[in-house]
């Protein structure tokens, strides 16, 4: 089973050039195609692909609009625009875009793209930045949190991430994983700044927790974290404190 793939462009003869360069790189599954914005969510929600190539104008729901729907419910997926329209990067780079393929691009540029995508994926990037350690600090109070059964109450030093999906934020420890419906802005507001980072609008990170850091897309990096097998992604900016912070210890 190879790396599942979907395309929403509302031109045919964009949806048939890139199903054609995916059966030409290898390895990569083509799932779903839609043409308008609904279309894309309703089939993301039903095959959950792990690369989405988006065009920024489609009928419907904008593609940028789909990023971020995309981005809450599973902020590990690769998105990858596909547009003709230079003029929306900014927005691309707000949902943290895997890359931005400017049309008409070259069957060569996008599969040096999927090739960036298979390495990331499969963890043979070796582009991995030195590892960064930090004393994990001890002593800090316990954090309560809402949860269908009650009210959970988790040891803030244990706590190494805490990332949104599905609609929920997930707070990961070595050994526990509690969802919870409260936002990750109401959880951030009751943790240590001095060790907890919000590195992305899906995740917050435990300083002392960070093992190493790996390029991702054009502006993103992953976040490795000790203790639990699940990553975190960071801007350049927050890569910019995740230093300043580690190597300040």
């Amino acid at each position: 089973m190879g790396i599942s793939c979907m395309i929403a462009d509302d031109e045919p003869g964009m949806r048939l050039l890139l199903s054609r360069i995916l059966e030409k790189v290898g390895g990569f599954d083509l799932v779903a195609q839609a043409q308008e914005g609904q279309q894309t969510l309703e089939l993301f929600e039903q095959f959950r692909p792990q690369v989405v190539f988006l065009d920024v104008e489609m009928p419907g729901i904008s593609g940028v609009e789909c990023a971020r729907y995309i981005q809450d419910v599973c902020p590990q997926t690769v998105l990858i625009f596909a547009t003709a329209h230079e003029g929306y990067m900014r927005e691309a780079f707000e949902v943290y875009a895997f890359d931005y393929l400017l049309k008409p691009f070259s069957a060569e540029r996008a599969l040096n793209t999927l090739e960036r995508v298979r390495s990331v994926l499969t963890g043979r990037s070796g582009l991995a930045a030195e590892p960064v350690q930090a004393q994990r600090p001890r002593g800090l109070r316990k954090l309560a949190v809402r949860t269908r059964e009650g009210t959970s109450y988790v040891d803030m030093d244990d706590i190494v991430l805490i990332e949104r999906s599905d609609r929920q934020s997930v707070i990961l420890t070595q050994n526990e994983r509690i969802a919870t419906s409260e936002s990750l802005t109401d959880i951030e507001k009751r943790l240590d700044g001095q060790y907890f980072l919000r590195c992305h609008k899906s995740y917050i990170i435990n300083l002392a927790c960070v093992k190493r850091v790996e390029p991702y897309g054009r502006w993103t990096y992953v976040v490795k974290l000790e203790g639990i097998r699940e990553d975190a992604l960071a801007t350049h900016e927050k890569l910019q404190q995740i230093e300043s912070a580690l190597g300040a210890q």
